[in-house]
């Protein structure tokens, strides 16, 4: 797995993401297990409410607030790669709102987007149930 083929961005906002080698091996860990076999290009983007509502808005026609926004860009199944933005000032919230640090929202947001990638889903029920189950087995993985 190509820990240099993950990427860290921010728009529009002031924030710096810690620990970044150890969230690459992470989500490099979590792909593997997941059975994919390397990783081509994956973006993460921080950004704000707003920038974030933009996206939703524009390409997916939704007009509602998220945490996350995920594009898939990957031609072949077992690779992973995309573009997965996030909302920082959601994550604060949702920390607050979930009473865990903030830390742990976003490393809990950002694997959501890696199993949005790997193929897992969360609009119905027992889709949502069975990512966050994943969700919480690969919080536990880490390392940091």
């Amino acid at each position: 797995m190509a820990l240099k083929d993950i990427s860290f961005f921010t728009e529009d906002i002031e924030f710096t993401l810690k620990d970044k080698a150890k969230v690459r091996t992470w989500i490099a860990d979590t792909a593997k297990s997941e059975g994919l076999s390397r990783i081509g290009e994956l973006n993460f983007v921080f950004c704000s409410d707003e920038y974030l509502l933009d996206i939703n808005k524009q390409y997916l026609n939704h007009d509602t607030y998220t945490d996350i926004v995920t594009f898939d860009s990957s031609e072949d199944e077992d690779v992973l790669a995309g573009d997965i933005f996030i909302s920082i000032e959601r994550i604060r919230e949702n920390a607050q709102k979930f009473g865990v640090t903030e830390r742990d929202e976003l490393h809990r947001v950002v694997i959501h987007g890696v199993l949005h990638l790997c193929g897992y889903y969360d609009k119905k029920k027992e889709d949502k149930e069975l990512m966050t189950s994943k969700e919480n087995e690969y919080l536990k993985k880490r390392a940091f």
